[in-house]
């Protein structure tokens, strides 16, 4: 629930044709399925895929539950930084919009290359860094996960009963701004 309400109320949080937006933060904090859940609108008419750069950690089941069609969802794994530039690359032809982690120590020259190609080619694409951050000016929107903290459970006992995430949002068409969610 919590990737849903962002995507609702954090304004221009889409993946447009020809975009880039940024995830940035520790992992373990719902970034991820926010990623996913950019990918329900797109799915609605075309083909969307993810990139899983660790090996078999991203779950169809999670993509499902945040409103991604099913039928329309491509799952690739590819955890070699040599040839995840090559994969993302040829992925970006002919689909709606893809997801994709991106594993450390692929370059900036490379991202670069595939910014203009996700401009060329039309495509809504989502990055996801599994070390760091991506390069400045590569983004049309940059998330930062900023702070995340459970409610429910005391001391390993009990039941969780929400989750609040601390975003920073800031992009080329919109000024930094700060939300804080909950699911």
């Amino acid at each position: 629930m919590l990737a849903e309400r962002a995507v609702e109320r954090i304004p221009s949080l889409a993946l447009s044709p020809g975009k880039i937006v940024g995830l940035e933060g520790p992992a373990g904090w719902g970034l991820t399925r926010l990623g996913l859940s950019l990918l329900a609108a797109p799915s609605q008419v075309g083909t969307v895929v993810t990139i899983d750069a660790r090996g078999g950690w991203l779950s169809p089941l999670a993509a499902w539950e945040v409103g991604v069609k099913p039928g329309r969802l491509v799952m690739v794994r590819c955890a070699d930084r040599r040839l995840w530039g090559q994969v993302t690359a040829a992925i970006l032809e002919g689909v709606a919009a893809v997801y994709a982690e991106v594993p450390a120590g692929v370059g900036e020259h490379e991202l670069r290359r595939l910014a203009a190609l996700t401009r060329a080619r039309k495509v809504g694409l989502a990055l996801r860094p599994l070390r760091g951050q991506l390069p400045a000016g590569i983004t049309h929107l940059r998330i930062y996960g900023r702070g995340v903290s459970w409610e429910g459970a005391d001391q390993g006992h009990g039941r969780l009963l929400e989750r609040r995430l601390a975003l920073e949002v800031s992009g080329k068409s919109l000024p930094w701004q700060a939300f804080d969610l909950g699911a």
